[in-house]
């Protein structure tokens, strides 16, 4: 399990627990009282309704896929907090009722360090969409 040692390693540590499908890794980079928003709109506040959100898509329609994170900025507000931006790239896999596709996504996530450890306090996933249709796009065809 890949543990977040400052805050420029939360994108790679959910990365690995996301394609590794380990909900136990997933769930032990957030606070146990972070809040979490998922690229569809869906809020939820705990450590494990987190786990509880992305344990049965793990086991179904994401069982075969892979995220690629890449960090954007970290900006420190003050000791002990930090706000991160990184982009996310979500391959679906054949297990998905859509098919094999990808899905871009902006996150921002709050940490806050807490008895020595940094972990995820609040979490938003953006899907980036053309404004203008609602289609899903992805960076490379933004120029971004």
């Amino acid at each position: 399990m890949m543990q977040i040692q400052q805050p420029e390693d939360a994108p790679h540590a959910f990365q690995a627990a996301w394609n590794n499908h380990d909900m136990a890794s997933l769930g032990a980079l957030f606070h146990e009282d972070a809040t979490f928003v998922s690229r569809f709109g869906h809020y939820v506040r705990g450590a494990e309704k987190i786990v509880e959100l992305h344990a049965p898509i793990h086991a179904t329609i994401y069982s075969d896929s892979t995220l690629e994170n890449e960090l954007i900025d970290v900006a420190a507000i003050s000791d002990g907090v930090a706000v991160t931006h990184f982009w996310s790239r979500l391959t679906a896999g054949a297990a998905h009722p859509a098919g094999p596709h990808a899905v871009d996504t902006l996150i921002l996530a709050v940490l806050t360090r807490q008895a020595g450890e940094w972990r995820i306090k609040a979490l938003e996933n953006v899907t980036l969409t053309n404004p203008r249709t609602g289609e899903i796009v992805l960076r490379d065809d933004q120029g971004s």
